[in-house]
């Protein structure tokens, strides 16, 4: 088959799993406890490799960017640069791709077990709705929780800018800290919360359509879990393009 064709129908299937899934979020019977549980194993499972990716990244920044900036006698601006480049771009991207590549694979190596066990074969016997059930509290779970560690990876990161502008480079703490809140706008904030949003919902349904869509036996579950961390991690990283553009577009930014 075209490979273009095939992309076109794994695109036709991945928004109807998601439009399922959302219409399951309204009916009864509601799996509350579910996405409940979701969320710690997304959320609070996630988090310290987020606040480690995130002070790491705001450090680094300050690290290479501070040189240039002295050079050029804007030194007082490094908090700027590390702000707006953390909330508009690193921050949301960064905590994409590394909650994909956790939990992506964990949903799809998980679905897709259970698929090649038949269990989903069993739920669907006994009544139970598999979207509704596994799927649309996984994705309620990552919309939830995505967008709350990019907020803390954007909070970690730019006091790990801090940390290395005000302890390697002597630059003081009130011109660094007046420096963030100069550079961060409302725009660039919800522009943030968007990216994640979006990534979180591309996270969430890759992966579980890659684990339904399992068929092999256990190397088709190896087989979906790579594919669904290569698929999400690139479409996260289109996305982000194409988002980019048009919050430009929409806010008037772009030339």
């Amino acid at each position: 088959m075209n490979i273009v064709l095939r992309a076109l129908l794994e695109l036709q299937e991945s928004i109807l799993l998601a439009v399922r899934a959302a219409r399951g979020l309204f009916r009864r019977p509601a799996y509350f406890n579910e996405a409940v549980a979701q969320m710690d194993v997304i959320g609070v499972g996630s988090l310290t490799i987020i606040l480690l990716t995130g002070f790491f990244t705001g450090g680094v920044l300050a690290l290479q960017t501070y040189p240039t900036l002295k050079y050029y006698g804007a030194q007082d601006q490094t908090g700027f640069l590390v702000a707006t480049a953390l909330v508009r771009e690193l921050g949301p991207v960064l905590t994409g791709l590394m909650v994909a590549g956790r939990v992506a694979s964990a949903i799809a190596a998980e679905l897709g077990s259970m698929v090649v066990s038949q269990q989903i074969d069993a739920m669907r016997a006994l009544g139970t709705d598999p979207v509704r059930k596994l799927v649309a509290p996984r994705i309620l779970a990552l919309v939830v929780t995505l967008p709350l560690l990019t907020l803390i990876a954007d909070l970690v990161g730019i006091g790990g800018g801090w940390v290395v502008s005000t302890q390697l480079f002597g630059i003081s703490s009130g011109m660094f800290t007046s420096s963030v809140w100069e550079g961060l706008t409302t725009d660039d904030i919800l522009g943030g919360f968007l990216k994640a949003f979006a990534f979180a919902l591309i996270v969430g349904t890759v992966a579980c359509r890659q684990g339904l869509k399992t068929e092999g036996g256990t190397v088709g579950v190896g087989r979906s879990t790579t594919t669904s961390v290569v698929m999400t991690s690139i479409l996260i990283i289109v996305s982000d393009f194409f988002i980019t553009k048009a919050l430009q577009v929409i806010l008037g930014t772009t030339s």
